[in-house]
């Protein structure tokens, strides 16, 4: 079984998401035998972003020089995507969305004959048979209902990029209104924490 940990904040240690996809990864070694895990850092080792040259390569044009390196790394994303059976995703809101980071990476895994496909049918997701369990923080409260909902673009983006390439078996364990104080913050993160080290391993 091999499940691949990404976390994405910029805060390090100081980080809810970070301590919270640390804290599922734990309760996932501690219940699967022989879990393999590889970890990356978007924040220490970040992605470039998509220019013209990546996508003038990705359609056949011979890559630049000053590119190879930046290729190689997208092509270990996906290999490791692709291979994992599960994936840990620690996801801040940043600006109502996800960070930047994340968008690179996310850039790197949702390429068409790789991840999806196009065909008579529509848009057919090709990574499908994996588990993806996402740890968000947001600063303010934005579930169903609330004042701020319409500016959940982090959680829904998510579902919808997942599902566009086929991977259904989605959970969230949320940390909401970390940014509304300290007795807030603490209160989310102990919640989360406490979901994550309940989490159903199977």
């Amino acid at each position: 079984m091999k499940l691949l940990h990404i976390d994405s904040s910029v805060l390090g240690p100081h980080s809810v998401s970070r301590q919270v996809s640390a804290a599922i990864v734990d309760r996932l070694r501690l219940e699967t035998p022989n879990l393999t895990v590889t970890y990356r850092d978007l924040s220490s080792t970040p992605l470039a972003h998509l220019s013209g040259s990546h996508l003038a390569a990705a359609q056949g044009a011979p890559p630049e020089a000053a590119l190879a390196q930046d290729l190689a790394a997208g092509q270990a994303v996906m290999e490791e995507f692709l291979a994992a059976d599960i994936v840990v995703l620690g996801a801040p809101m940043y600006n109502f969305t996800i960070p930047s980071q994340l968008k690179a990476w996310i850039d790197r895994i949702v390429v068409a004959g790789k991840t999806f496909k196009y065909g008579a049918q529509g848009v057919e997701g090709l990574a499908g048979n994996k588990r993806a369990i996402i740890a968000v923080s947001r600063g303010g409260f934005y579930g169903a209902g609330t004042p701020m909902a319409v500016g959940e673009h982090l959680e829904t983006y998510l579902r919808w990029v997942f599902g566009f390439i086929g991977v259904t078996n989605l959970e969230f364990i949320p940390a909401d209104g970390i940014q509304m104080g300290p007795e807030h913050r603490e209160k989310a993160l102990a919640g989360a924490l406490h979901a994550a080290t309940n989490l159903n391993a199977a």
